[in-house]
């Protein structure tokens, strides 16, 4: 913990560049920067998909997942460096705002501990999803996984048909739930970092409402047929161990409330406040409760290391997508919904997302929020938030909630089980949003 702690303070240089010298870096270097630039971008993500599945073990170790970031980002900056230093100053800027914010609300979220099993009733598992599709817009998609998923499994440790209730859990707490604002879903931080303004997201709200709604109508449908085929035992036990909830570790509401405030901050205040706000919990928080939880630093300083490659690395992609974006013949808002989507299923969403937001930016369409539609903004968000659900490693939280699940001896499905999961479940939700909100047919 002590070196992301000595990374801040060595960022702080960066966080001090004045932010109209930054701007300037937004020239039109994309116009004459080769295509082959944008290979370091393309292999950092393929690598981060692939790897996880052919050398696992390998891939679990922080120092390598640093190494083969670094490997495609530095090569990437440095090129760029020496033709523009500040497009190369900005994104090491936005990195630091973006994974210290992360930072901290990944260590407040991890000192809240939620203890009590009640009796694990189908209303009562919907509610604990709704409350999670809430909790993520304020605390993110990550701390509320953090806080609600071992309530939830063991809340439901005495039944037996459960296996569907960690996917449901990654489909709307971990991933849907987080899209109404910036601190929700990394991808929609990124966007507030590049001028969206911050309640833009609450124009997201009647997909959010559809989208989620009709994914909590199917989980209660789903829990509630899985519950009718539990035993006369297990249900008894289920009534009889039950202990009522409690909430611990309640000053890091309050330290909460302070990243809250501090996003409205101009940096290097709003990220010094928010680093401070971590430094508080770390202090305030008894450790057992952080040990009860299962806390580590590793998932933080996993996103950390693999972000400072994914950010240096896109710099060159980003450039040419934002000065060539129009060339590509997407137009619709329904091909930016369902393309953003599809690679965020696989790939990090929050990359993606500034991948086709610097594409849409680059067709000279009306200028009506960051250099492009409204429609076009709000598919590429719903896209990114959305499909990040569709495999374990679209999303962080994602492989996190399994992981919690497995060691809870609850037998998840496998990778492509899980897609398949999310094929039946979430695909159908997908067409009727691009229908219903973004006027156009889905690929089929």
């Amino acid at each position: 913990m002590k070196a992301v702690f000595k990374l801040i303070l060595l960022a702080i240089p960066v966080l001090l560049v004045p932010s109209v010298a930054l701007a300037e870096g937004h020239s039109g270097l994309g116009a004459h920067l080769p295509l082959w630039s944008v290979f370091p971008f393309a292999g950092l993500l393929l690598c981060i998909a692939v790897l996880p599945l052919i050398t696992s073990h390998w891939w679990e170790s922080n120092v390598h997942k640093a190494i083969v970031a670094l490997s495609f980002g530095l090569p990437a900056a440095i090129y760029i460096w020496f033709q523009d230093y500040h497009l190369v100053l900005h994104e090491l800027h936005e990195y630091v705002a973006f994974i210290v914010l992360l930072g901290a609300l990944f260590i407040i979220s991890g000192g809240l501990v939620l203890r009590g099993d009640i009796k694990a009733t189908p209303a009562v598992n919907t509610l604990f999803l709704a409350i999670g599709a809430v909790l993520a817009n304020l605390i993110g998609t990550t701390g509320a996984s953090m806080v609600l998923i071992r309530p939830v499994l063991r809340t439901n440790s005495q039944r037996q048909q459960i296996r569907h209730i960690p996917v449901f859990f990654i489909f709307i707490v971990a991933n849907m739930g987080g899209m109404l604002t910036p601190l929700g879903d990394p991808p929609l931080f990124l966007g507030y970092l590049r001028g969206v303004p911050f309640t833009w997201t609450l124009n997201l709200a009647p997909i959010w409402g559809m989208g989620v709604g009709i994914v909590l109508c199917v989980f209660y449908l789903w829990d509630r047929l899985a519950y009718s085929k539990e035993t006369v035992a297990a249900l008894t036990r289920d009534e009889a161990e039950r202990v009522p909830l409690g909430l611990l570790g309640k000053p890091n509401i309050l330290l909460l409330g302070g990243v809250l405030g501090a996003v409205f901050l101009p940096s290097p205040w709003r990220e010094i406040v928010m680093a401070s706000m971590a430094g508080l919990s770390i202090y305030l928080t008894p450790r057992d409760l952080r040990v009860e939880n299962g806390f580590t630093y590793h998932p933080i300083t996993e996103v950390a290391v693999l972000f400072i490659g994914i950010f240096l690395a896109m710099i060159p992609a980003l450039a040419i997508l934002q000065a060539r974006g129009g060339e590509l013949g997407m137009t619709k808002p329904w091909q930016f919904f369902w393309a953003t989507g599809l690679l965020s299923s696989f790939l990090d969403n929050a990359p993606t997302y500034l991948t086709f937001m610097s594409l849409a930016q680059g067709l000279g369409r009306a200028s009506e929020i960051v250099g492009m539609p409204t429609i076009m903004l709000k598919a590429i968000s719903a896209g990114a938030v959305f499909m990040g659900a569709n495999s374990y490693i679209g999303n962080g939280p994602n492989f996190m909630v399994k992981a919690i699940a497995d060691e809870a001896k609850i037998r998840t499905p496998n990778f492509f089980a899980y897609m398949g999961f999310a094929a039946l479940v979430l695909w159908p939700v997908f067409v009727a949003v691009t229908f219903i909100f973004f006027g156009g047919s889905a690929p089929v």
